[in-house]
């Protein structure tokens, strides 16, 4: 059985809970364990902290069913951290596994944050760009494994504009094979090229193997990813330069 955490721990874990709570717009349950002792926090040292939280909401469309996170070994501001706000004194290393529904990603996936942060794919297809900006996007999640897509791009090669609507059924990359694409099937328009998907694959295979994006004070890689029917499991390792000051959350409405 684990140690039962020290009065200090169960002060400082109780008021981290208690700032990450009303600063979120939603949360169903939240869960902060920081391991120290009150001689490590006024060196500025925390051995360990774990954060777990279920339906949590952030910038009002961005909705989390499951996050479990675990750092290593963190320098910290002993002043803050006494008042359960973790503010680094050197970069952490952290891993986390996030959960979210086929409802929650589609719920994000039609909101203002993410639709803002979408960008044009420039192509090369045998040589010529073609730009290919996606401008809706629905995600099933039917089991096996799969992800089936369902979107609305408009695509610009040769100096003119078409718009295309699609489906198409995919398996995720794993540790034992690449990212396939099952099919591909054009509902609307006039369809698309075989060397268009064979670029179009290029780049998701590309972005899906980067080592590493940024996000905030973050650097972040997506280690593995495992469908299952209506959920999507992400396990992240993340490179944490800052933790959000509760300033940068958003604020409950």
């Amino acid at each position: 059985m684990p140690d039962k955490p020290r009065l200090e721990e169960q002060i400082i874990s109780q008021a981290a809970e208690n700032t990450l709570a009303n600063r979120l717009d939603e949360v169903e349950q939240i869960d902060v364990d920081v391991r120290t002792d009150l001689l490590k926090v006024a060196q500025g040292q925390v051995e360990e902290v774990s954060l777990t939280g279920k339906g949590l909401v952030l910038q009002k469309d961005i909705r989390v069913q499951e996050i479990k996170v675990k750092t290593d070994s963190i320098a910290v501001n002993p002043l803050s951290a006494i008042f359960g706000q973790i503010e680094l004194n050197e970069p952490v290393n952290a891993i986390a596994r996030i959960v979210m529904t086929e409802v929650d990603i589609n719920h994000a996936l039609s909101s203002d944050v993410v639709k803002s942060q979408a960008q044009i794919w420039q192509l090369n297809v045998d040589g010529e760009i073609v730009s290919f900006h996606l401008q809706q996007i629905q995600v099933l999640l039917p089991g096996s494994g799969k992800m089936e897509f369902i979107g609305n791009v408009l695509i610009e090669e040769k100096g003119q504009s078409r718009p295309l609507s699609f489906t198409a059924r995919v398996s995720p990359p794993t540790n034992s094979q690449p990212l396939m694409l099952e099919s591909f099937n054009c509902t609307q328009g006039e369809g698309v090229s075989v060397p268009l998907i064979a670029a179009l694959m290029r780049k998701l295979k590309e972005l899906l193997q980067s080592s590493y994006f940024a996000w905030d004070n973050m650097m972040l890689r997506i280690k593995d990813i495992e469908v299952k029917k209506d959920n999507l499991i992400l396990l992240v390792e993340a490179h944490v330069k800052q933790i959000p000051s509760t300033e940068n959350l958003p604020l409950s409405k």
